[in-house]
């Protein structure tokens, strides 16, 4: 074992050492700097877009369960030929009850209509998306009203034009007027604004952020079934009676059965693939997956840098090796052994690492935080990758340092005298 004191004394000459040739020993560090920082910031750009991932999913709910209405292949095909024929297709209104009868440990059935319009505002217009729901709503959706209030049940059953619009959609028409109390037209239908919500994220209702939810009773009252849609410039006639109906189930691991009976139910009910099943409990888990899957791939190719750094540091340290041929003879005469030597050469790897570490951590640490504030990328810098990059860049000084140390610790003391 080493004594403390000597241990100190090891050091210092170490750093004296490094200080003599700073020159060298800052260009011999910059492989490990520039390794350990690339480590840092990647897996914190890598972190933060995962992070944003799984949080738009997790707004979708994780005790939810997504069923989408969507126009198969074939009608596609036949509703850009005929244009005006009626496609028909998707959810209907009995597989909801039929789904809220028979499908175990559902708590709430959510479902919803969507007529793509223009909100009308004195002489300003906005396209928008008129949303038909339910009282309940916001709460499964994840969805706060942050000024007003949602419509009620006494509301829907009475069917009253009412409705509660996004605050993207208040600010762009109603501009700096308070919306709540105020009429808004919504394809030639008057409705008065109860509420602000705030936008769905992550596929939320709508799929956008320019909503207006109204009763579903009323809608169907004022609109019917049959919707005219000329968007894109095509005219189509399609009949929806429900767009998206979203499952909330009662506990976390009853959502995966769950969705399977669904499936199972909807297949034998549609004659065609007119809908899709989205579990975001499910996509979370793949989600994941793929962001631990892509730090590996993140921190492997920084840590490329890191091998290149300790490469670099191994071939200046057999350099110096030969430059201090001569000193190594005269401790060796005085009476350092094959250890002291082996000891203060790898404690000089062990520093140049060291120093290329801490100074690596820094401008890691600062790079995701200049990335934020120039572009708005979230990026987190996680504790284990400073612990892991740090720990990686001493131990390539020790690793890469061992060869040069022996190979000073084996040199003949007599020839490494003679040595000019």
């Amino acid at each position: 074992m080493i004594s403390l004191a000597l241990a100190h004394r090891i050091f210092l000459l170490g750093m004296k050492s490094i200080w003599r040739r700073r020159l060298r020993s800052l260009l011999t560090v910059l492989g490990i700097i520039f390794g350990v920082s690339s480590v840092i910031a990647m897996l914190a750009i890598g972190e933060g877009a995962g992070h944003e991932t799984q949080e738009q999913i997790r707004q979708m709910g994780s005790r939810n369960i997504i069923i989408n209405s969507i126009k198969p292949p074939e009608e596609e095909q036949v509703s850009a030929a005929n244009a005006s024929r009626i496609n028909e297709y998707g959810l209907e209104y009995n597989d909801a009850r039929v789904l809220q009868s028979t499908i175990p440990h559902v708590n709430v059935l959510v479902p919803q209509r969507l007529i793509r319009s223009r909100a009308l505002y004195r002489r300003r217009r906005i396209d928008a998306n008129l949303v038909a729901s339910v009282p309940w709503m916001p709460a499964v959706a994840n969805q706060e009203v942050v000024r007003g209030r949602f419509f009620t049940h006494p509301e829907v059953e009475t069917r009253k034009n009412v409705c509660v619009i996004t605050t993207d959609l208040a600010q762009r028409i109603f501009l700096f007027e308070d919306p709540v109390g105020r009429t808004i037209g919504v394809g030639g239908k008057s409705f008065r604004v109860i509420g602000l919500i705030e936008p769905p994220t992550g596929g939320g209702s709508g799929g956008s952020t320019r909503n207006i939810y109204a009763p579903l009773t009323t809608v169907q009252e004022r609109y019917g079934d049959i919707i005219l849609d000329t968007t894109g410039g095509s005219r189509e006639i399609e009949k929806v009676e429900i767009h998206r109906l979203v499952v909330e189930v009662d506990e976390l691991e009853n959502v995966l059965p769950a969705a399977e009976i669904i499936e199972n139910v909807l297949s034998r009910r549609r004659n065609e693939q007119d809908y899709e099943i989205i579990v975001p409990l499910d996509l979370l888990a793949q989600a994941e997956r793929t962001q631990w899957i892509f730090n590996i791939v993140l921190g492997s190719i920084a840590a490329i840098s890191l091998l290149v750094g300790g490469i670099g540091i191994m071939n200046i340290m057999l350099a110096t090796v030969t430059e201090r041929t001569k000193e190594i003879g005269i401790r060796r005469a005085l009476g350092a052994r094959k250890k002291d030597i082996l000891i203060q050469f790898v404690m000089e790897t062990v520093l140049l690492a060291g120093i290329g570490g801490v100074v690596g951590l820094v401008i890691g640490i600062a790079v995701p935080y200049i990335i934020t504030y120039l572009s708005g990328l979230m990026t987190i810098v996680q504790p284990w990758s400073l612990l892991l990059s740090f720990g990686i860049s001493l131990m390539i000084g020790l690793v890469f340092g061992i060869y040069p140390a022996v190979r000073a610790a084996n040199m003949d003391p007599i020839q490494a005298l003679r040595f000019e």
